[in-house]
C-alpha cells in the first residue's frame, strides 16, 4: 500500500520546516492533549509548547539539550476524524480550492501528528447510506487507508450530513476520546447544540471549518445542480450583499453556539493556510481548556 496523502503531508511539513512549524504544531498537541499518570515511560527532546514542569532537568544537564518525561497515558489517546462526505465537498472554499482538498489536508495534519505521537487514530463519515467506522489504530497504515477512502466518499451524491456520525459517537461510544471534526458553514450549522453539548461533556472536541465560495460573483458552478448560475444572478450587487450578509449571520450563530458549549474553532480558506490555522486551533484549545 503506498502511502499517498501521507507523504504528501509529510512533504508539506518539510516546506514549513524553515518556519519550523511541525515542531510548534507537535507541541501544541502535546500541552493540549498529553496524558498524565504516575506511569513514567521514557525522555524526549522538548518542543514548543510542552509543559516546563515535565522537563527533566537532571538528564537535560547530561545530555546537554532540553529533555522532558513522557508518560504511558500520553501515548494513548483516542483520536476520531469526522468529516463531511458528498457532493458539496466537491464545491470551492472562498480561495477557489476544492474543499475536499482543505479538509483531507487538516484531517490528515493532525492524523499525522497523532500516528507520531503513537496514538490511536479512528474515522467516523458517511459512505452513501452507510455510516463508515475506522476502529482507533495505531499506525500511518490506519491512516492513509482512513483518508484514501474519505477522498473516495467525498466524490458520491450522499445527502447525508455530519450530524450522523456525531448522534453515532453520542449514543455508542462511552470511553472518552478527543474528536476532531472537519466540515462546512453547512454542516457545522446542522450540529444540533444538545448534541455538541452532550458531546462536549464526555470529549475533547476541536472544530475546523473550511470556508465557501461566494455564490454570486465570478463564474460559480454549483455542484448539486450540476450547472453554472446564471450571468444575470452571478453579477447581481444587490444579492452578493445578501448573501455576505447571510453568512456573517450564520458563521455568527455558529460561533455562538461553539462558545455556548466551550468548543474553539478556525476557518480554513486553502491548503496553505492549514498548518498556522492549526497551531492557531491548538493553542486557542490549550488556552480555552486552562480557563
Amino acid at each position: 500500500m503506498t502511502l499517498d496523502h501521507i507523504n504528501k503531508i509529510r512533504g508539506n511539513f518539510e516546506i514549513y520546516a524553515a518556519k519550523k512549524a511541525d515542531n510548534i504544531l507537535e507541541g501544541s498537541y502535546h500541552s493540549v492533549f498529553k496524558g498524565r499518570s504516575l506511569n513514567f515511560d521514557d525522555l524526549r527532546e522538548y518542543v514548543p509548547g510542552d509543559n516546563i514542569k515535565d522537563i527533566d532537568w537532571k538528564a537535560s544537564s547530561r545530555a546537554r539539550n532540553l529533555l522532558v518525561k513522557r508518560f504511558i497515558a500520553e501515548k494513548k489517546h483516542n483520536i476520531v476524524l469526522v468529516t463531511d462526505t458528498g457532493r458539496k465537498m466537491s464545491a470551492h472554499s472562498t480561495d477557489l480550492e476544492k474543499k475536499k482538498d482543505i479538509a483531507l489536508q487538516a484531517i490528515g495534519t493532525l492524523g499525522y501528528i497523532a500516528a507520531k505521537n503513537g496514538d490511536n487514530v479512528g474515522a467516523f463519515y458517511n459512505d452513501g447510506e452507510l455510516l463508515q467506522h475506522y476502529q482507533t489504530k495505531q499506525g500511518f497504515y490506519n491512516l492513509e487507508r482512513i483518508l484514501t477512502d474519505m477522498d473516495r466518499c467525498m466524490e458520491t451524491k450522499t445527502p447525508y450530513g455530519i450530524e450522523r456520525p456525531l448522534e453515532y459517537i453520542l449514543k455508542n461510544i462511552s470511553r472518552r476520546l478527543i474528536i476532531i471534526i472537519v466540515s462546512d458553514i453547512e454542516g457545522m450549522a446542522r450540529i444540533d447544540d444538545s448534541v455538541l453539548k452532550q458531546l462536549c461533556v464526555r470529549h475533547d472536541v476541536v472544530c475546523a471549518q473550511v470556508s465557501d465560495a461566494n455564490y454570486i460573483g465570478g463564474n460559480p458552478y454549483e455542484v448539486n445542480g450540476e450547472s453554472y448560475v446564471p450571468p444575470y444572478i452571478a453579477h447581481n450587487k444587490k444579492l452578493l450583499k445578501m448573501e455576505q450578509k447571510l453568512k456573517n449571520d450564520r458563521n455568527d450563530e455558529i460561533e455562538k453556539k461553539f462558545l455556548r458549549n466551550g468548543v474553539v474553532s478556525v476557518q480554513i480558506d486553502s491548503e496553505q493556510d492549514v498548518t498556522e490555522k492549526l497551531i492557531e486551533l491548538m493553542e486557542r484549545h490549550k488556552y480555552a481548556s486552562r480557563h
